[in-house]
């Protein structure tokens, strides 16, 4: 008989997890069995400073993890485990040499040194060229401009590399051996071409990035190998099979979405927000390029055509910035702080580069405001509550733009993941788009993770069966707009449309 217990590695920006799935009686229990903190580093080099990932340290965890769950589901559930994936952030990678030993620690996206590497990128090929052969949305620290600035400050890795891997995929290989890229990462980097379904060479070639290195793509639930012989023996566990769910993080959490039906609205809500619909085929357009959308991959042959938006990074940073002068909110503190602030006090574009990079986030609210023509929010508690009305204008803003797009009446939303947690923010969602919100699972990616890795392993029949599954699995929240409050969530609507128009 087939194990019915997975094991999910989930790794954020933040924070990695790793979650024991188990299907018994049509249902999924989950079980965090390890977490750990994801924090950058910075290594001086001869120009200054670079921002890296602590990818050996991760690499230990899941060495951690492995152990630690191979052991819990031997005495608790009395088995083995029936595979293993894994699913991270996108974009960030990875080169190895022709023997297969990593160059470099992989850089952190957002490291300054891919600033002006987009501008320097339409200099060799137009904007409209590089959008018709990716269809992804144009952010700064895209693996294609991580990849040029390389080639432009004539870095001698690009000269030693024979292989790409992005994270997942470089731990996988690391696992397996086998080095390949899971196809809903590899539309991450801006250099898949959505149309053609392969590695964009041309625009490669117009970058003088070296093709050859980009390996083979395999589609979310390739089952890529056993774990290695002598890793199994150093960790004591019995090899396994190592399933590439969809690798990229917001691909698993959107199979994870308990949904019905097709039109539907997805909102990944974390440290990015992510919001989107699920398409068949990617939507490469004028239109789509006015509004920088993008197209990245999905399960079963389906694109994600979504946005990326700033998130709960800006409230993450002024956080992190009070502690430091003394005042340590909790999230639900802050939440109290925003409720009692009287609404609508200032406006911000949550994509505004202001907010990218770290850094002390309220006097970078406070210059924005005053940039644009505001007054500045006069307490903590107002200034979260901007940033949190803020946000829910912005999923209105990408919800319209969508249903422009697509021609199709979009709802309801579903959110999912930590931010999903967030009551005020829900309920801002709910106003500010005129639609319902609902809400879960939290642990939407590590879900998703487990929900492709049972479908591979033919534990379940589709994912449509694992949808259902997870609507009869866990408690949904419901939010309903507030009537009474359109006509302000309109007026606050045209303040951030025009804010974008001038970001």
């Amino acid at each position: 008989m087939s194990s019915n217990t997975f094991l999910g590695f989930d790794f954020g920006a933040e924070s990695g997890r790793a979650l024991l799935g188990q299907l018994d009686d049509n249902q999924l229990h989950l079980t965090e069995v390890h977490r750990f903190a994801n924090t950058p580093i910075t290594i001086p080099t001869a120009a200054g400073f670079n921002l890296h990932w602590n990818i050996l340290q991760l690499w230990s965890e899941i060495k951690e993890g492995l152990a630690r769950s191979a052991e819990i589901s031997q005495r608790e559930v009395g088995g083995s485990l029936a595979s293993v994936g894994i699913d991270t952030w996108g974009v960030d990678f990875g080169l190895l040499d022709r023997s297969g030993a990593l160059l470099a620690n992989p850089v952190h996206y957002r490291d300054d040194r891919t600033d002006g590497m987009m501008e320097a990128a339409f200099e060799r090929l137009p904007k409209a060229d590089v959008f018709a052969q990716t269809g992804i949305q144009f952010m700064q620290f895209n693996s294609l401009y991580q990849l040029l600035s390389l080639v432009i400050n004539q870095s001698p890795l690009l000269d030693v590399a024979d292989t790409f891997l992005t994270v997942p995929d470089l731990f996988n290989f690391w696992l397996t051996g086998r080095a390949a890229c899971e196809f809903t990462n590899a539309t991450t980097t801006q250099c898949y071409n959505p149309i053609e379904q392969g590695w964009a060479v041309e625009l490669l070639n117009a970058m003088e990035i070296p093709s050859s290195i980009f390996p083979e793509i395999v589609t979310p639930g390739t089952v890529l190998g056993e774990v290695r012989t002598g890793l199994a023996s150093e960790l004591g566990i019995e090899a396994l099979p190592v399933v590439a769910p969809a690798c990229h993080d917001t691909g698993s959490a959107v199979a994870a979405v308990p949904a019905q039906g097709h039109d539907f609205v997805w909102l990944s809500s974390g440290t990015w927000s992510i919001l989107g619909i699920e398409v068949q085929e990617a939507v490469v357009n004028e239109q789509a390029l006015a509004y920088n959308l993008t197209n990245e991959g999905g399960v079963n042959g389906t694109f994600r055509l979504c946005k990326n938006v700033m998130g709960m990074w800006i409230v993450q940073e002024c956080r992190r910035t009070w502690s430091q002068q003394g005042h340590d909110y909790s999230y639900d503190v802050m939440a109290k702080m925003a409720t009692e602030a009287a609404p609508f006090q200032a406006l911000i574009d949550p994509d505004a580069d202001d907010f990218l990079k770290p850094g002390d986030m309220p006097s970078r609210i406070q210059s924005y405001c005053q940039q644009t023509g505001q007054s500045g929010p006069a307490t903590h508690g107002a200034m979260i509550r901007c940033v949190l009305e803020s946000l829910a204008l912005k999923y209105r803003l990408v919800l319209e733009r969508l249903e422009a797009l697509t021609d199709r009446q979009l709802g309801p939303i579903h959110i999912m993941g930590g931010g999903s947690q967030n009551r005020l923010l829900n309920q801002f969602t709910a106003d500010a788009t005129g639609r319902p919100v609902i809400t879960g699972p939290v642990e939407a990616t590590a879900t998703g993770n487990i929900l492709i890795q049972a479908i591979a392993m033919g534990q379940l029949g589709s994912l449509g069966e694992g949808r259902a599954m997870l609507r009869s699995s866990i408690d949904l929240g419901h939010y309903e707009p507030e009537l009474a409050a359109k006509d302000a969530w309109d007026e606050a609507y045209s303040r951030i449309q025009a804010l974008v128009s001038k970001t």
